[in-house]
This record gives C-alpha cells, structure tokens and sequence, in this order.
C-alpha cells in the first residue's frame, strides 16, 4: 500500500506565518514536512497502544512479529489470537489485554470506528479515550496521524513543549500560555505541531537551544 502524508495547505502555511512571525520563522527553515499516516484507524489504535512507553524501535519490533504472526492486524485476527499469543510478540500482558478488549468491541458492534472518522474532534477524542489503554494525548495523535485532522495541538505532548520554548524562548510553557498559542494557530493547530516537532529535534539551523532551566545535578 502506498504511504499517504498528512496533508496540508500553503493557505495554511500562510496563515500561521500571518499570525506568527517566530513560528513563521521556524516554517521557513524547517520547509514543507512530510509526516507519515495511518491508513487504517483500527491498525492505527492497535499500533498506539503498543508505542505507549517504550522506544519506536521497540514499538517497531513488536509490530513486525504481530504481522508475522498474525499477517493483516484486524478485528478479526487479533480475536483469533490468545492474550498469551500477543504477549509472546513482545508487550506487556496488560496492552494485550487492552488489544483484545478494543477488538472484541468492534467485533461485537460496541464501539463504531467508522462513526468516530466523522465526529468532531472533541467528540472523536472523547469516544477514544473510552477505550482501554487510550488517553487524551493518544486519541489526539490519531486525530492527527490516522484522520489527517487540521487543529490537533496536544498540551501532553513534550516535543510540543520543546518546540515551543525553542521557537519561543521560553523557560516553561504554562496551561495559560499554551492556550493562547493554541487560539492563535487555530485552525491550522495540526500544520504549527509538525513545524514545532520538527524544531523539537534540534536538527534545523538556528534552533539549537531549548530554554529550559538546567536540572541541578
């Protein structure tokens, strides 16, 4: 299956450099991103889970032995599966669990994935977070990575955080401050996280720094 990207547009671009001259600043070194999505929301949720709290390299391994174990990841497959069976890949016996729980609901009508790809963003989030092993931060990083939405910007995210004081040069980003940063992105929030992410990894020129207080040792 072809890789599909978020997508986003220069009217977005635009307007965010309208808005925000330092961010406008960091969109023009960072220049367009290309972030990878998922192209199905149950595989997505599953793969999420599975991320929560180790390495990406670690969340790779242990989904490249769910597919050979398993072949395609479905509602269908994962129930065909023991909890045992998906801890031998690799997780935790407690996100297997979760696994067979989000499945079991979807095989058995409780919970429509498809009704979710068109609720609002608060709605979708919500519905999520109903799910075992799915909290806020996560059921926005599938808003954003699985249905390309456009004004996901996450105050659990550290790399947003980062970003932002980079950008900025903050020492602390507070509830307050991130609120008045997210009012001025909207409604383009998702296109300014993929610029701050990008900062965050302290590989672009002219950001280097994070103003964070140093930790004493």
């Amino acid at each position: 299956m072809a890789s599909k990207y978020f997508e986003y547009s220069n009217e977005a671009v635009e307007f965010l450099k309208a808005k925000d001259a330092k961010l406008g600043a960091a969109i023009d070194a960072v220049g367009h991103v290309y972030r990878e999505l998922d192209n199905d929301l149950f595989s997505a949720v599953v793969h999420t889970i599975i991320g929560q709290q180790i390495s990406t390299a670690a969340q790779q391994t242990v989904w490249r032995r769910m597919q050979e174990k398993l072949g395609e990841i479905t509602p269908e497959s994962i129930n065909d599966a023991s909890v045992d069976s998906l801890q031998s890949c690799g997780m935790t016996f407690r996100k297997a669990e979760y696994i067979k729980d989000f499945a079991a609901k979807i095989k058995a009508g409780e919970f429509d994935l498809d009704a979710v790809e068109h609720m609002s963003d608060a709605e979708a989030i919500e519905a999520l977070c109903s799910l075992k092993g799915i909290g806020k931060w996560t059921a926005e990083m599938l808003l954003l990575f699985c249905l390309n939405r456009m004004d996901i910007l996450s105050f659990g995210d550290l790399g947003i955080h980062r970003g932002m004081r980079m950008v900025y040069h903050h020492r602390k980003v507070t509830r307050q401050l991130f609120e008045k940063y997210r009012r001025r992105y909207s409604p383009y929030g998702s296109v300014a996280s993929l610029y701050l992410w990008a900062i965050s990894h302290m590989n672009v020129p002219g950001y280097s720094r994070d103003y964070a207080p140093k930790k004493a040792r």
